[in-house]
């Protein structure tokens, strides 16, 4: 007589319940060739006892150590390693970035070669820092990281990118347009692909008939300031409702923050990437969309934009670390009455990126403390949540307070939390395409949001044009923004428009130095972050 199975085993054999925290899409070839990108699949990557890594996405030479670390010391452990790995590390830059002062916090970039006369497997950084944490520990490695990819991720913000979606007269026939499960080719389902079509979601031009927002004359603010909202993101173009509330002038030392060639500027070019065939890139016009969405929530707010991500992204961790360290001395300044300060009362961050160990004390400190320096000074950093449908954290957003106390930051009355923000809905539903989780504590309006755009014309067509009676009569064309309005979705849009929401709660800032100190900018931002959210001190 055979033995039943025992309670164990029965449990073994169910089917494993589908995990909410799902791996986000991998980016396509093409994005990760851009910056040498590599995927960490945690199947397959190199172990060390102590060091469970989800995937992650990260440049395969490169090695980042925090300003925080000895990193002298921990340049010459790595190059122990490296040169039994056949490597060798190219600190060139690193000196420069060591021997600058104009920092206080940020990264010190190492990259990695192949030496002379020898021959090795591609130089990567995961496996460097897997085989120095062997060999020296995990606590000497601390602060030591990957230098991961940051997306901005809209959902596939041109539908068009196949040539002309209308090409058999009409793409509807079949009755459902989504039943293949995405017309993409993505991972993401059939339901969510649908905010990606003109109509359900997806970019498309669109005619605004209304007023421009109401914005109050200087003369109201003789005793105040105006709150200002600065973003990161791919700049901001020309746009009547812009053009007088929009700064890009804001600079460290002399310095600039971010990048500034107009020759690359995707609010300008909007083909950049890709075939010349004069289609819009993913991420032209984005900053442009977001800077119209915190002016409609904030008509009084100056708005500071800064360029960091190109037409189609990615950027690297380094970069955004970079700019967001200036960001924060520009802030520091300010609130300690410092010369070459600016005002910043909030800082909107529509990107992110996951990281490979987030749950563990290998977590990388840096971003969170240059997070921290700005809630010291009083500035309320809004993240976008993501576009990935998925409860898995995505950075820097999941540094904000978790609902179930569970993450790397816990409210502090000293400090301004960082703010997470998914996307609703039209009918305040959340929309299916946002990521959610404890980590998720704002949600704001993000599918088919209205609001500005540069006088971009792609090179689509109407698909049908004629002429009667001394008029030229055509359908929509799909992709002429020459109206300088769109219509957009994703958690991008959400935490701007959010953002405009806490500077309307800010609109009344005292202009005296001495009541802009860091403990006023705090106790203003937390009041600000209690009205509009449940997270409190």
């Amino acid at each position: 007589m055979s033995t039943p199975p025992s309670k164990s085993d029965n449990e073994s054999r169910r089917p494993q319940r589908p995990s909410p925290q799902r791996e986000p899409q991998v980016p396509p070839s093409h994005v990760l060739q851009q910056v040498n990108g590599r995927v960490l699949d945690p199947g397959t990557a190199l172990m060390v006892k102590g060091v469970s890594p989800r995937s992650t996405v990260y440049v395969g030479p490169r090695i980042t150590i925090s300003r925080s670390s000895d990193v002298y010391e921990v340049i010459e452990q790595l190059q122990e390693v490296a040169e039994d790995l056949g490597w060798e590390l190219d600190t060139s830059h690193a000196e420069c970035e060591i021997a600058s002062h104009r920092k206080r916090l940020g990264l010190v970039r190492i990259e990695l070669e192949v030496k002379d006369q020898k021959a090795s497997l591609a130089p990567d950084g995961w496996v460097l820092l897997q085989q120095a944490r062997a060999r020296f520990g995990l606590e000497a490695m601390r602060g030591v990281g990957l230098d991961h990819v940051v997306e901005i991720k809209p959902v596939d913000p041109n539908p068009f990118h196949d040539g002309n979606p209308f090409h058999d007269g009409n793409p509807f026939h079949d009755g459902n347009p989504f039943h293949d499960g995405n017309p993409f080719g993505g991972a993401l389902s059939a339901a969510i692909a649908q905010y990606a079509y003109a109509g359900t979601g997806g970019r498309q031009p669109i005619a605004y008939v209304g007023p421009a927002p109401t914005r109050r004359p200087d003369s109201e603010f003789a005793a105040h300031r105006r709150p200002v909202v600065a973003t990161l993101d791919t700049g901001c173009g020309e746009h009547p409702w812009l053009d007088p509330v929009v700064h890009h002038d804001v600079r460290l030392d002399g310095l600039p923050i971010g990048y500034i060639d107009g020759a690359t500027d995707p609010e300008q070019w909007p083909d950049q990437s890709g075939p010349l065939d004069g289609g819009i890139d993913e991420l032209s016009g984005h900053g442009t969309f977001l800077a119209g969405l915190i002016h409609q929530a904030c008509p009084d707010a100056e708005i500071v934009a800064w360029r960091i991500m190109s037409s189609e992204g990615p950027i690297v961790e380094s970069d955004l670390v970079d700019a967001l360290s200036d960001i924060a001395e520009v802030a520091r300044r300010h609130r300690d009455g410092e010369p070459g300060g600016h005002p910043i009362d909030v800082l909107n961050l529509s990107m992110g990126y996951y990281h490979e160990t987030p749950e563990d004390e290998l977590f990388d400190p840096t971003m969170l403390d240059i997070l921290r320096l700005l809630g010291e000074c009083g500035v309320v950093v809004v993240c976008s949540a993501g576009n990935d449908a998925t409860a898995r954290p995505m950075f820097p957003a999941a540094f904000a307070p978790w609902a179930d106390g569970q993450g790397a930051t816990h409210p502090q009355g000293d400090v301004v939390p960082v703010l997470s923000v998914a996307a609703l809905n039209p009918n305040l539903t959340d929309a299916l395409f946002s990521n959610t989780g404890p980590w998720v504590r704002v949600r704001a309006q993000g599918a088919s949001v209205l609001s500005t755009t540069p006088q971009f014309q792609g090179g689509l067509e109407p698909t049908a044009r004629t002429e009667a009676y001394q008029h030229r009569r055509e359908s929509i064309d799909p992709d002429d923004y020459t109206g300088r309005f769109a219509v957009w979705s994703g958690t991008s849009f959400a935490a701007p428009l959010f953002a405009g929401r806490v500077a309307q709660a800010l609109s009344a800032i005292a202009d005296d130095p001495v009541a802009d100190t860091r403990v006023d900018a705090v106790a203003r931002g937390w009041a600000a972050v209690e009205a509009l959210t449940e997270i409190a001190p």
